[in-house]
């Protein structure tokens, strides 16, 4: 396949497939969990924020290594594909024990919490890191690797969503006993265990139908002995030092360190502000939860005409910018007084208008900093011969769920220090103080879109455009071929190598 190639709409389908699984499980984890171990099992807010903030931390760890080891992979499956198939059974073992747990003490709780959110992460983290290399290697025209992104996108945001969707409608509709039925502790057994089976069919149907490509895809050089653990880890740090030193990559880890914190704040809160800020039934929580993702997946399809006329790089910056806009506005309006009363019907509608926007703008920058990172293995390629699409995700991930983790301490902590009311006691914002209530929103909204401003200033210093990779390209070309007459391998492992071969060659 050459740089100008494109994909076949199938393959991008099969492959962006694989998010759905992904989408599945993530979704669920993060709309329920907090929820479902604080004011369902009761386990203090701080203990539960803690646990949940503290496994993606360590898991965060995992994810530099797991793309190092994806790029230095070697077998008749590639580079990705060992790593994504042997990954399946364990994350769903994981998962279904994380909502199923066997102990009830307030310790017990935090142990099988901590354990199992742990396992479940870096169990997918085996399978995240190596697909959404995949998807960079993979795609290699410019514009091709935007709609790539856009089909993984557009199934992660699906998998979200019907996560939701099917555990408000499915099984916390409601009843006598329990009118907000996500209270209700006998729900979440079948609801883990249906996410769980469409989440493993998902995954393998992508692995799967994936497997054609590998023989068109970058292999690595072979190696000497890195069998053991010590060479594996010192091969991890190597990697990510050189990864560091590429400016554009440099920049967007940090931006994208600060927007998630401000998702794991958002997802960690935004059930209790729907429940007890908003007042908002199971049913109208359901509504509000498709109104964002329902705009995250109409907004794929602008990507890529916006790609054409302004560039990737203004995409992710408007991006950023809506979302923060979109968080702020409905909760200061609503401190001052300026925004329709609970339970009204001109509430909901403006709240799911304000959702959907926010999805429309948010998925500007979600495809963008996709496709984006490929373009930066490119330059990475250019600068170093390394092929380490792995080790950019992996270190991206990695900041991802180190500021996604304190983000949810952030929203463990911040309850606990506004002294918010835990237990199935507190059903209806009748049964919290006047004062917790509002420093929610203020936690929630201002506090959380503030971060904004950071990644917006973060991402300005990323310089890579259309013209810059085009002339990338040219000079990858230029390179390969010289590597190929040579019969160097594809993927160089030695940079000295790498710099004898184009040295000789020039």
């Amino acid at each position: 396949m050459t740089d100008s190639e494109k994909l076949s709409f199938g393959i991008k389908a099969t492959y962006g497939m694989g998010q759905l699984g992904e989408g599945l499980l993530t979704g669920a984890v993060g709309a329920f969990l907090l929820f479902y171990y604080s004011q369902v099992l009761g386990l203090e807010p701080g203990l539960a924020g803690l646990a949940i903030g503290g496994s993606l931390i360590v898991d965060a760890f995992i994810d530099p290594l797991v793309g190092s080891m994806s790029d230095n992979f070697k077998s008749k499956l590639g580079r990705r594909h060992p790593f994504m198939f042997g990954s399946i059974i364990p994350a769903g073992i994981a998962f279904v024990l994380l909502f199923n747990p066997l102990v009830q003490t307030q310790w017990g709780l935090f142990v099988w919490l901590l354990l199992f959110a742990l396992l479940l992460r870096i169990a997918m983290s085996f399978y995240n890191v190596p697909h959404l290399s995949l998807g960079a290697e993979m795609a290699r025209n410019f514009e091709d690797r935007t709609s790539v992104v856009s089909f993984r996108q557009f199934f992660a945001t699906f998998g979200g969503v019907f996560a939701v969707v099917v555990g408000f409608r499915g099984f916390f509709k409601g009843s006598v006993e329990f009118p907000n039925g996500q209270l209700d502790v006998a729900a979440y057994q079948p609801f883990s265990l249906l996410l769980i089976a469409l989440a493993i069919g998902a995954i393998f149907w992508s692995a799967l139908g994936t497997r054609r490509l590998i023989a068109s895809l970058p292999q690595p050089a072979v190696r000497g002995d890195g069998s053991r653990a010590a060479d594996v880890v010192l091969q991890v740090f190597r990697d990510t030092a050189l990864a560091l030193r590429n400016r554009s990559f440099r920049w967007m880890f940090l931006g994208v360190l600060v927007v998630y914190v401000m998702v794991g704040v958002d997802t960690g809160l935004n059930i209790y502000v729907n429940t007890y800020f908003w007042e908002l039934n199971a049913t109208q929580m359901t509504l509000l939860a498709i109104a964002t993702p329902v705009g995250v997946m109409v907004g794929t399809g602008l990507t890529r005409l916006l790609h054409k006329r302004f560039d990737k790089l203004p995409a992710v910056v408007w991006g950023v910018a809506w979302w923060s806009a979109c968080q702020i506005v409905p909760i200061v309006l609503r401190m001052v007084e300026l925004f329709p009363a609970n339970h009204s019907t001109a509430l909901l509608t403006i709240l799911l208008v304000v959702r959907f926007v926010q999805g429309v703008g948010v998925v500007q920058a979600l495809v963008s900093f996709g496709s984006m990172m490929a373009d930066v293995a490119d330059e990475h390629e250019l600068l170093t011969g390394r092929r380490q699409e792995g080790i950019f995700f992996g270190a991206v991930s990695f900041s991802g769920k180190c500021a996604s983790g304190a983000g949810n301490m952030v929203a463990g902590f911040g309850l606990a220090a506004i002294s918010w009311p835990a237990g199935v006691a507190i059903r209806t914002a009748a049964d919290v103080p006047a004062d917790a209530l509002f420093k929610l929103g203020l936690l929630f909204g201002p506090i959380v879109a503030g971060f904004a401003i950071v990644a917006v200033w973060c991402y300005s210093h990323y310089s890579l455009d259309r013209e810059k990779h085009a002339a990338i390209v040219a000079q990858l070309g230029i390179r390969r071929a010289q590597l190929a007459a040579t019969n160097a391998p594809s993927v160089s492992t030695d940079d000295a190598a790498w710099r004898g071969v184009v040295s000789n060659a020039s």
